[in-house]
Formats: C-alpha cells, structure tokens, sequence
C-alpha cells in the first residue's frame, strides 16, 4: 500500500516509521526544507531506539521518500495521513491541497489530540473517506490509535483504517462519535484537572501528586482499566465512593487560573526549566530518556 503523510516533526516520522516497518511504501512531505532534510535521521534514531538496527533498519528506511511537495506525496497515495501543528484554519488549508492532489479512492486521515475531526473536513467534497486517527506521542512506541468517524464517515473506510493500523502492529479503538478530546484525551485531562485543582487548592504540591499516581493505580493502569477495575472491587462500592468524592471533585468548566498564570509567567514546563516543577536540562532529559526505557520494557512484558 502506498501511504502518504504531510508533516515530518514529531508525530510524522512515527508515522512513517510504522508504516515503513509494516512493509509499506510512505512518501512524506513537509513544507519546512530542514525538516524534510532531518527525516531519514530522525528515523534512523527512532529505528534505534527501537532496537532496530543493521538490515532490518536499512530496510525500513528504504520504504520511505522524502518529496519537495505535498502534490508529491500524494499523488499515488491508498492513505494520507496529516500530521501538521494544532491549527484549524491550517489543517483545513492542507486537507483542501490533499483532495486536489489524491486519488479519489484514497482515504484521508487528520492526526489531532483534541479537534473535532468534522470541524477539520467539513469543507471537502467526499467527506466520506475521511476521519481521524489520534497516534498518541511517541508514535512509534504507543500501541493506541483511536480511529474517529464524522457523520459522513463510510463504515468501510474506517474499517479498512482499523484493517491497515491493526496489520502494521497498532491497536486501534473506534471512536464512534467525533467528540473534542475523542475517548484518551478526555480522561487524561479529567484527571489533570483534578491533579491541577489539588495544587491550586494547596491540598498537596506537584511532586506529590506525580508521587501518588506513579505508586498507587498507575501501576495497575497497563492491565486493568478504569471500568474493569470498577467490576473489579463491585459497582455497589464504587457508587458508595462516588456518593461521597464526586460532588467535591474540580468541575470548573474552563481552564484553572493557576494554570494559566503558569503560562502567563513563561513557566512553559521542561522547555523552560519550570512549570508544576522546576527542571534542570539534566532531569528534563533523564525523565524523556526513563520514559522511553520503560515504554519497551512495557511492550515486551504485555507480549509476554
């Protein structure tokens, strides 16, 4: 199959590098010449970073090309996959540019965390080979894609989306109503805001909130999810626990004013040496390099 992606940052290269390494041809585009001439090696280093090296490195690379326009990308395409920066009007822009270019067959996919995917391809023509597939960071490593249809979603195109993620070695969840935020990022949020709230109320300070999550059911979250967990211990028990926490947990419908004057200060977390904690260059990279480590120690115990 041939696979094109428009964006070779971050969520792009991992995209590539999956594909690539389930045997596809991928062609990526990105408007930014550095970033196009930085791909192949931020590849490679991922591939390392992997464990993936020698033949088998070489031979995933050589799956992929790098083209000097987003025309190029696509013109061949079976699936494009866009993974450009947060930006409505601009996702928008790159999808209208992708349809002129595409075979009509091709399905298009836009990669956002938060963003509704109808918002995104309301203004094309055939909205109904287009959806959304949240990759989750780093892309590479993170088995979960949630794959989001829009009204006009054809069920084949998304069931031929799960096909393609499945087969390459991903786990693909169906989102079956395209909503801000789709299944993970609204539950990941759910809890920051309360983990937020905590601080802000000076209940506990942050590294006292990362403490009790890293030592008590973050340990179990790999192998037993929220609502297992709660057959687990009985629903009886936790409507008894949810009588008594829910109507003092944070609700605030908007965004905490501690986080925003975080922002407002430029404590921008790791980039800036501050945010909830304070961060030497040395501990901002021992804690990216300690994340990675126990991602594939993860994988491999779960495939045991």
């Amino acid at each position: 199959m041939q696979i094109g992606i428009i964006g070779a940052g971050l969520m792009g290269h991992g995209i590539a590098l999956v594909m690539a390494r389930a045997g596809h041809q991928v062609a990526v585009h990105d408007p930014m010449p550095e970033a196009r001439a930085a791909l192949l090696a931020r590849v490679a280093d991922s591939l390392a970073t992997l464990g993936v090296e020698g033949a088998a490195a070489t031979t995933a690379l050589a799956q992929i090309r790098v083209e000097a326009t987003l025309a190029g990308a696509v013109a061949d395409a079976d699936v494009v996959f866009e993974a450009a920066p947060e930006k409505l009007a601009l996702k928008r822009s790159i999808f209208a540019e992708i349809e002129a270019s595409a075979p009509a067959s091709a399905i298009l996919a836009s990669n956002t965390s938060v963003m509704p995917i109808t918002s995104i391809m309301q203004d094309l023509k055939a909205k109904n080979r287009a959806l959304g597939t949240h990759w989750w960071n780093p892309a590479h490593m993170i088995p979960l894609v949630e794959v989001v249809s829009t009204e006009w979603t054809d069920s084949a195109t998304a069931d031929t989306m799960m096909g393609l993620l499945a087969a390459a070695g991903k786990t693909p969840v169906r989102v079956a109503k395209d909503v801000p935020g789709f299944i993970g990022n609204r539950l990941q949020h759910a809890l920051w805001r309360e983990a937020v709230s905590l601080v802000e109320r000076g209940i506990c300070d942050a590294e006292a909130v990362d403490v009790v999550i890293k030592a008590s059911f973050g340990r179990r979250l790999a192998v037993l999810g929220p609502l297992e967990n709660a057959d687990l211990v009985g629903t009886d028990l936790t409507l008894d626990i949810h009588e008594t926490v829910l109507a003092d947990l944070e609700n605030r419908a908007g965004p905490s004013p501690y986080l925003r004057a975080l922002v407002a200060d430029g404590k921008l977390g790791m980039k800036t040496g501050e945010g909830f904690r304070h961060w030497t260059p040395e501990e901002a990279a021992a804690t990216r390099a300690r994340v990675a480590r126990h991602l594939l120690r993860l994988q491999d115990i779960l495939q045991d």
